[in-house]
């Protein structure tokens, strides 16, 4: 049912951008995705790095990580306690935020793009 609600709300997204950007110019429509491209990494790149710090500290105390720990570190998630947990979440919110800002600022461009390319 996630799964369901997720494309539905992806495919939703689409359509609301595809509108704006027919209703304002597509010029400012491929600035507006590309600052907030921009944003999104300015949060998600710091918040990231940050977030397998923090999450390396915390299981470094109690076992030996796996090779692949900082490629699929969510898996790890449930190795460690609530109280372990607490300073771990703000950033991996805060890396998730960078790249959902992302990937909405990369599709708004490419809609913008997509548009002025057929518009006449």
């Amino acid at each position: 049912m996630h799964e369901f609600l997720l494309v539905l709300a992806s495919l939703v997204g689409v359509v609301v951008i595809g509108f704006i950007a027919k209703v304002i110019t597509p010029e400012i429509m491929i600035e507006f995705g590309l600052w907030i491209l921009a944003g999104g990494l300015l949060i998600g790149i710091p918040a990231g790095l940050w977030y397998h710090v923090v999450l390396y500290r915390a299981l470094k105390r109690r076992m030996t990580l796996p090779s692949w720990w900082w490629r699929r570190p969510v898996e790890l998630h449930d190795r460690l306690t609530p109280i372990e947990f607490e300073p771990v979440r703000p950033w991996f919110v805060a890396g998730a935020v960078g790249f959902v800002l992302c990937c909405v600022g990369g599709i708004a461009a490419i809609a913008g793009l997509s548009i002025g390319q057929f518009s006449p």
